[in-house]
């Protein structure tokens, strides 16, 4: 008779798998992309709503007559997934990305927020507008977008960031979850992630990072410490699928490409009182779970007031 095997000989689990990947790296990239065909048909409808050219764009005139730099995000009552609501079902019921969910934050968690995030390409954005924000770390071109295609998060590059940045005194309870739907290649702005960032806990942005070597970057968490973070580059084809900590520090570059990179992102939290697969990344943390104030780069009335952005040099 054969004798069954032991514990340690059995291959990990999906979700075992994932919380050691969050433990050592802060994120975990999925093997199996979820449905190209239904990426290619939500994509198609994106598409049709809007041209992603130059004439999402106010003039310089209209800009200057009567600027808005908060309040230009996708909201709801406002935002493009919700037309779209019926075309998602591949993304929130896939069952890989459902058990990969369930095993850090258990069965019952929340979608705080989701929407489509386009990479505008350079020959896209006006020649006003590329000078005006020349440097900026965080080039979110909501302000300067037309009103009416504010359902969208459009960015021209932003630099390192943790998605604590936007939750101020809110604890890291929840995970970001990103999905190409179309192939991204190192021209169309993908995600540049640094591994094992998440380790000092929440930090102030603009975050403190020294490049070393071809793909190291030293990061410094004041007195809570530092640790060398591998960059990683998120190239991928359709349907390619990554989960992040809300601490792990990520980045874009401009898009490079001749036509707009369009993505989802959606940040996902936990409800579960019982303890979790987060709760167990968490416990190894070296810094703080939450923060009082997540920027300091911004000027009073939301424009920025820095010119410095670390990503562009990797």
């Amino acid at each position: 008779m054969n004798a069954m095997p032991k514990p340690r000989d059995l291959e990990p689990s999906l979700g075992e798998t994932i919380v050691t990947d969050f433990i050592r790296d802060g994120a975990h990239l999925f093997a199996e992309p979820v449905d190209a065909t239904a990426c290619a048909d939500l994509l198609a409808r994106i598409r049709a709503t809007r041209d992603f050219g130059s004439s999402l764009f106010l003039s310089e005139a209209e800009f200057d007559a009567d600027p808005q730099y908060t309040g230009v995000n996708p909201r709801p009552g406002r935002n493009l997934l919700e037309r779209l609501e019926d075309g998602l079902g591949f993304v929130e019921q896939a069952p890989q990305l459902v058990e990969g969910i369930t095993a850090l934050l258990g069965p019952d968690y929340e979608i705080l927020n989701k929407k489509v995030v386009c990479g505008v390409p350079a020959g896209s954005v006006p020649e006003w507008l590329k000078k005006r924000i020349l440097g900026n770390p965080v080039n979110n071109l909501g302000a300067y977008v037309r009103p009416q295609h504010r359902d969208v998060t459009y960015f021209y590059g932003i630099d390192f960031h943790q998605d604590l940045i936007d939750y101020k005194q809110r604890e890291a309870d929840f995970l970001t979850l990103y999905i190409y739907l179309h192939p991204v290649t190192r021209a169309d702005a993908p995600l540049y992630l640094l591994e094992g960032s998440h380790k000092l806990g929440g930090s102030v942005f603009p975050h403190n990072l020294s490049r070393i070597g071809d793909s190291d970057w030293l990061y410094r968490n004041a007195e809570h410490g530092e640790v060398v973070a591998r960059q990683r580059i998120l190239t991928g084809g359709t349907g390619f699928a990554a989960v992040w900590h809300a601490c792990t520090l990520h980045g874009t570059q401009p898009d490079a490409a001749d036509h707009e990179r369009i993505s989802l992102r959606y940040l996902v939290a936990r409800r579960h009182d019982g303890p979790t697969g987060l709760d167990a990344v968490n416990a190894k943390l070296q810094g703080p779970l939450s923060l009082s104030d997540t920027r300091a780069d911004l000027a009073a009335d939301g424009s920025a007031a820095i010119r410095r952005n670390t990503v562009n040099h990797a």
